[in-house]
């Protein structure tokens, strides 16, 4: 298929036969499956999957490319393809069981977080996600404490899940060729949450907070949510900046709005 890549969808489609193998080799698809490929272009990626015999849906944003998909898949009816924008897109409508779901994608790098936290509402769904990213994206999802890439991504997706960087892509695998690395990540759900928040939204919200002010030390980012008298009473050094704490910290900081 001749397709012109659309920059408002970040497309940049992958071409390298090799890489492809590899990829599909990581994912290891079997007929018993349930495959969610995001952004499956031109197929790349699609054929191989679709040839394990697994139940494999499709969300395609472009409408030129989901009607591409489905006339090359239309006599295979164990794929289905939607002509959709993941950000939009309620996984519930695929009928999945708890922990079914393997999503797949090359995802657009400039949506690539939100989808990742549009996905971890529905974490309960899934039994892993295998993404093509941004190499700095990955290195944001792999940093530690004290890492100027760690942050508020690093944390809310450790709280959810397991998180591998598998292996690096150059840029040479892709047309039209981008101006970054990329990589594989496998992000795996928990099957039982190692630290556990009384509330993961107000998780979300004191991540959110202190490092929308990470210059500023703990003490001042959080007060105006978290009084300080609470803030002091913890076993953390609130004149830390929010870099220096861990998930664990986190997790204690906001279990005191719970309260």
């Amino acid at each position: 298929m001749i397709h012109q890549a659309r920059k408002r969808f970040g497309q940049n489609f992958l071409l390298d036969t090799n890489i492809i193998q590899k990829i599909v080799d990581c994912i290891a698809p079997s007929s018993k499956d349930h495959l969610v490929e995001i952004g499956p272009g031109q197929g790349a990626l699609t054929k191989p999957l679709a040839q394990s015999g697994a139940r494999l849906d499709c969300i395609e944003i472009d409408r030129d490319l989901a009607e591409f998909l489905k006339k090359q898949f239309v006599e295979q009816a164990s794929v289905n393809v939607f002509q959709h924008d993941i950000l939009k897109f309620d996984l519930n409508n695929l009928a999945p069981k708890k922990k079914s779901l393997r999503v797949i994608g090359n995802l657009p790098y400039n949506i690539s977080t939100p989808v990742i936290f549009h996905l971890l509402k529905n974490h309960h769904l899934i039994y892993d996600m295998i993404f093509m990213l941004q190499l700095e994206v990955v290195q944001r999802l792999i940093a530690s404490p004290g890492n100027k890439a760690y942050g508020r991504l690093r944390l809310m997706v450790q709280y959810f899940c397991d998180i591998e960087h598998v292996f690096n892509i150059p840029s040479s695998a892709f047309i039209p060729k981008p101006n970054v690395v990329s990589a594989i990540v496998r992000l795996k759900p928990h099957d039982s949450f190692p630290i556990t928040a009384k509330n993961p939204e107000f998780l979300e919200t004191v991540i959110r907070t202190a490092f929308n002010q990470r210059r500023k030390t703990i003490r001042n980012s959080l007060r105006n949510i978290i009084p300080e008298a609470k803030l002091q009473s913890l076993p953390i050094d609130i004149s830390l900046r929010p870099e220096k704490l861990s998930l664990a910290d986190y997790v204690l900081l906001s279990d005191q709005i719970s309260k």
